[in-house]
């Protein structure tokens, strides 16, 4: 199948799941959840949909339950809401990037020694401008 095609099918199904989650589930154990990306296969009959969960692990994975939970009426409506002639089998998967880039970009900052404002590395300990020259 062509790729322009299958990205316009995962743009609609990720922008469809997203107001479906956000609107229609009423699930006391889903916390924040953003559906990132969405990759259906080629014969259209499954489909993997990332989220990506703001809070701790237990928020993620009480809210990874409800969607599993959900997965049923996700699919019925989704079926509903978009013309294709399968509704693809929905599997949800952890995207944990966004923790991922927080972590680095604090090892990168704490390896990173800070500069001062005219661009010089920042003087350490008992060390002076003028000592380095």
């Amino acid at each position: 199948m062509k790729r322009e095609r299958m990205g316009r099918i995962d743009h609609e199904l990720q922008r469809e799941l997203a107001r479906l989650i956000s609107i229609e589930l009423k699930d006391p154990r889903l916390g924040f959840v953003t559906v990132t990306r969405v990759e259906i296969t080629n014969d259209l009959q499954t489909c993997k949909v990332y989220v990506s969960v703001i809070g701790d692990r237990h928020v993620a994975k009480q809210s990874m339950l409800a969607l599993e939970h959900a997965k049923g009426f996700l699919r019925g409506e989704l079926g509903h809401a978009v013309s294709l002639r399968h509704t693809p089998e929905l599997t949800f998967v952890e995207d944990r990037t966004t923790e991922k880039a927080i972590a680095l970009s604090k090892t990168l900052a704490r390896a990173v020694p800070a500069t001062v404002s005219n661009g010089e590395p920042a003087e350490a300990e008992g060390e002076t401008v003028h000592d380095r020259e």
